[in-house]
C-alpha cells in the first residue's frame, strides 16, 4: 500500500478545513492592509534560488533536471519568486505591496512539527526604505495572529548591521561575517558550546568566539538594549545605523499598537544570507515550545542581484502548518463548525427531485448543504448527518410538500420544527 513521501502528509477533510480557515483569516487581514495577491510557479531555475540563500538552505533545496536538461528546483520559500517578479516587471507601481500564500519544500529532517512540504503566508513591501515598512508588515502579522485566536506575543527584533558590527568588534574578519551569521543563527538549537564549535575556522581564536557570544547576550527592553548597543558600537557607523533603524521601528510600533511585545535580541540572525537590515521573529506567548511561527526581515540588495533596479524590500512569513496544532491545543476549533451546515433528507425517491430543488435553494442562499444520493432510509440519513457533525437536517416528505413545507431536525437536541419552504433559507441562515 502506497504512503505519502517521507516528510509530507495527507490532510483529511477535517484537518484541511482547519487549515483553510486559518488561511482565510490571514488573507482577510492581509487584504485589509491593502496587500495584493501574487501567484508564482512552484518551481524555478535552480541558479536563481541559490542566490544569497546560504549553504544550509541550498542543501535543503529539492532540485531536478527536466526533460530538456534544465536545472530546476521546487521553491523553498515565496520571497525569491516575488523578487524575480519585481526585478523583471519594472512597470510595477512602488511601493509594491504583495501577499502570497502557498506550499514550499525543504529537504529537512522530518519531525512531529516539521515537514518537508509546508505552507507559508507572506507579506512584503518593495520600494520603502524607512522602517515604517518593517513596522507595517509586523503589524499585519500581529493582527492576523489576533484574528485567529492568539492573545500575546514575543516579537524579537535585531538588525544585521548591528550583528555584523559586533562580529567585527569581537575580532572576526569581515569576510567571515556570513559564516558567523549562520553559526549564531543556530544558538537556540545547539547552544553556546555548539556555536563556539561551529565558529572554529571562522573565528581566529576561541576567545573571539566567547567575546562575540558575550556581546550578543544583550536582550530586553528596546530603549535600554539599543542605548547600550549604540555605545558599544560607536566606532561602527553601520552598527549605529542599525540601532537607529530599530529605534524607529519600535517608535512606529507604538502607533500600530504592538510595541509592548517587542524585545531587542542581539543574537537574532535569521538563516538567509540576503537580509541586510532589521530582522524579526514572532512567538506565541504560552506556546514557546513551537518556536517562532512567523519571521522575516529587510533585504534591500537582492532585487538588484536578480537583475532589477536597486529596490528596498522587507517582508515577513507565517508557517501556516505550524499554526494549526497550536490552535488545536488552545481549543480554538472546539466550538467552531467547519463543513456542511445542512443535510437534506428525502424520505423516499418519489420526493428526490423536490429535495434537490430545496438543496439548490439553500446553496444559492449561501448555506453549505448536502443531499442524500444513496436512497437510504431516513434513520440511516440521520446517522450519517450525525457522524459528519452536520447540525441541521431538512426532511422532505410528500405530506409536508403538500403544505409547501419541510421539517427541520436539530441534530444536537433532536427537536423538530415544520417550516414553510419559502421561509427555510431565512430560518437556517
Amino acid at each position: 500500500m502506497f504512503q505519502p513521501p517521507r516528510g509530507t502528509r495527507d490532510y483529511l477533510p477535517e484537518d484541511q478545513m482547519k487549515k483553510n480557515w486559518v488561511i482565510d483569516q490571514v488573507r482577510e487581514v492581509y487584504e485589509a492592509y491593502g496587500f495584493e495577491p501574487l501567484g508564482t510557479p512552484a518551481f524555478e531555475n535552480l541558479d536563481m534560488l541559490q542566490i544569497k540563500s546560504g549553504d544550509d538552505i541550498i542543501d535543503q533545496i529539492y532540485n531536478f533536471k527536466d526533460k530538456s536538461d534544465r536545472e530546476l528546483a521546487l521553491r523553498f520559500e515565496l520571497t525569491a519568486s516575488t523578487v524575480r517578479v519585481v526585478a523583471s516587471h519594472r512597470d510595477l507601481v512602488l511601493p509594491f505591496r504583495r501577499y502570497a500564500i502557498g506550499p514550499v519544500w525543504r529537504y529537512e529532517r522530518p519531525s512531529e512539527l516539521r515537514f518537508r512540504e509546508f505552507w507559508q503566508a507572506d507579506v512584503d513591501i518593495f520600494g520603502v526604505e524607512d522602517s515604517i515598512a518593517d513596522a507595517e508588515v509586523l503589524s499585519a502579522v500581529v493582527d492576523a495572529m489576533t484574528k485567529i485566536g492568539f492573545e500575546g506575543y514575543i516579537i524579537n527584533i535585531n538588525d544585521r548591521r548591528i550583528l555584523s558590527s559586533i562580529i567585527q568588534l569581537a575580532g572576526i574578519p569581515e569576510e567571515k561575517s556570513l559564516d558567523a551569521f549562520r553559526a549564531v543563527d543556530k544558538l537556540a538549537k545547539i547552544g553556546r558550546d555548539g556555536v563556539i564549535e561551529e565558529l572554529r575556522g571562522t573565528s581566529p581564536h576561541e576567545e573571539a568566539s566567547i567575546k562575540l557570544l558575550d556581546m550578543l547576550g544583550l536582550k530586553g527592553n528596546p530603549d535600554e538594549v539599543l542605548s547600550m548597543a549604540k555605545t558599544m558600537l560607536q566606532d561602527y557607523p553601520k552598527g549605529v545605523k542599525g540601532c537607529e533603524a530599530l529605534e524607529k521601528l519600535y517608535e512606529y510600533a507604538k502607533g500600530f499598537g504592538y510595541a509592548e511585545y517587542i524585545t531587542v535580541d542581539l543574537s537574532l540572525a535569521r538563516g538567509l544570507d540576503y537580509y541586510t537590515g532589521p530582522v524579526y521573529e514572532v512567538i506565541a506567548k504560552g506556546f514557546e515550545k513551537y518556536g517562532s511561527i512567523a519571521g522575516g526581515g529587510r533585504y534591500d540588495e537582492i532585487v538588484e542581484l536578480f537583475g532589477g533596479e536597486s529596490t528596498c524590500a522587507t517582508g515577513v512569513s507565517f508557517g501556516v502548518d505550524r499554526l494549526v496544532p497550536i490552535l488545536e491545543e488552545k481549543g480554538a476549533f472546539d466550538d467552531m463548525h467547519l463543513g456542511a451546515e445542512v443535510y437534506v433528507a428525502p424520505v423516499n425517491q418519489k420526493v428526490l427531485v423536490e429535495a434537490l430543488k430545496v438543496t439548490q435553494m439553500l446553496r444559492n442562499a449561501g448555506i453549505s448543504t448536502v443531499v442524500d444520493m444513496m436512497g437510504r432510509r431516513l434513520g440511516k440519513q440521520f446517522e450519517y448527518a450525525d457522524k459528519k457533525n452536520i447540525p441541521k437536517v431538512v426532511v422532505v416528505g410528500a405530506r409536508e410538500l403538500a403544505e409547501e413545507s419541510v421539517t427541520i431536525r436539530d441534530m444536537k437536541t433532536g427537536e423538530q420544527e415544520k417550516v414553510l419552504i419559502s421561509e427555510l433559507a431565512e430560518k437556517l441562515g
